[in-house]
């Protein structure tokens, strides 16, 4: 019998010989300017009927910030758009535009002309030890949920109606877990009006995150100066927190400073609010000042952290 190692060296030998075959790494999947994983969203677009954003990481096992990047470059790309469900208005569904529906076909009809490539090099017995075994490994690959290493949830830009959920959020949740009064929420509300009277696309950003179609959570990055990025109202809804999203929405603030040419990232916060500090401290932010000061009701200590990029 074949030692633990032996069999992991396997497993791998056989992703390799896949891949291979299957032409994964060539730059453009099936001669397309599309990688392995833009042509399978692709696929799971057209296939599915009426496919949320949101339940696309889970799917595909994707990284959230990942997914929406292809999507912002599918809809700039005019491959697709996203339409309100007609079932439940809180979900967005991805459709295929008449361009993203030619990109489709053309894949689709690679993909059958090539396997049949393959299929036809196998005798009739060959070919049904080759189904056989797929359905094998399919099946017992199944069985353990544990290979899916996505969250349930959902990047994506701000649209139209967003900030109102960011205010709304803001002020509920802070009254209710700190016991801040209306002063917040108004602070978040000017916060949230500055960033889309002043928006600069390729200076800031804001992200949204979905589960199940609700909104979840949210952050931005808003100029500071040329060199200094602001991060500001980081929020996770209680129903996403321990599923590493605002891990997730700090990490997509840092990458996106350093690719808009910020050298440093800062933000300010306050001591009480434990989980986020731990979350800045993981990231390796500094903290770099602190002040006592009496806002939304309470004595409070402020916290200036920062980041170099």
């Amino acid at each position: 019998m074949i030692s633990f190692e032996e069999r992991i060296s396997a497993v791998r030998h056989f992703n390799r010989f896949m891949t291979r075959q299957i032409g994964a790494l060539r730059e453009g999947l099936l001669h397309s300017p599309y990688s392995l994983t833009e042509s399978r969203i692709l696929f799971e677009i057209a296939t599915n009927e009426d496919p949320a954003a949101s339940n696309l990481t889970q799917e595909l096992g994707l990284d959230a910030g990942y997914l929406s990047r292809i999507l912002a470059r599918f809809e700039e790309k005019g491959l697709i758009k996203k339409e309100r469900s007609a079932k439940d208005a809180r979900q967005r569904i991805l459709k295929l535009t008449p361009e993203g529906e030619k990109a489709f076909s053309k894949l689709n009809e690679r993909s059958y002309n090539e396997i049949a490539d393959l299929l036809g090099k196998l005798s009739e017995s060959e070919q049904q030890q080759l189904i056989n075994a797929m359905k094998t490994v399919e099946g017992l690959i199944s069985k353990n949920e544990c290979l899916k290493f996505s969250g349930p949830y959902f990047l994506r830009q701000h649209e139209p109606g967003d900030m109102g959920w960011v205010v709304h959020k803001h002020g509920l949740l802070y009254s209710q877990e700190f016991g801040w009064d209306e002063r917040f929420e108004a602070l978040v509300s000017q916060i949230a009006a500055d960033f889309i009277i002043n928006y600069n696309p390729k200076r800031e950003r804001c992200w949204i995150a979905e589960m199940n179609g609700e909104i979840v959570g949210s952050i931005f990055v808003v100029e500071g100066s040329e060199d200094t990025a602001k991060l500001r109202l980081l929020i996770v809804d209680p129903k996403a927190r321990g599923m590493g999203l605002g891990s997730q929405l700090v990490e997509e603030c840092i990458n996106f400073s350093k690719q808009a040419g910020y050298k440093k990232l800062v933000l300010w916060t306050n001591s009480v609010l434990k989980e986020a500090r731990h979350i800045y401290q993981k990231k390796g932010f500094q903290l770099v000042k602190e002040e006592k000061h009496h806002s939304f009701g309470h004595e409070l200590v402020g916290e200036t952290w920062e980041l170099l990029l």
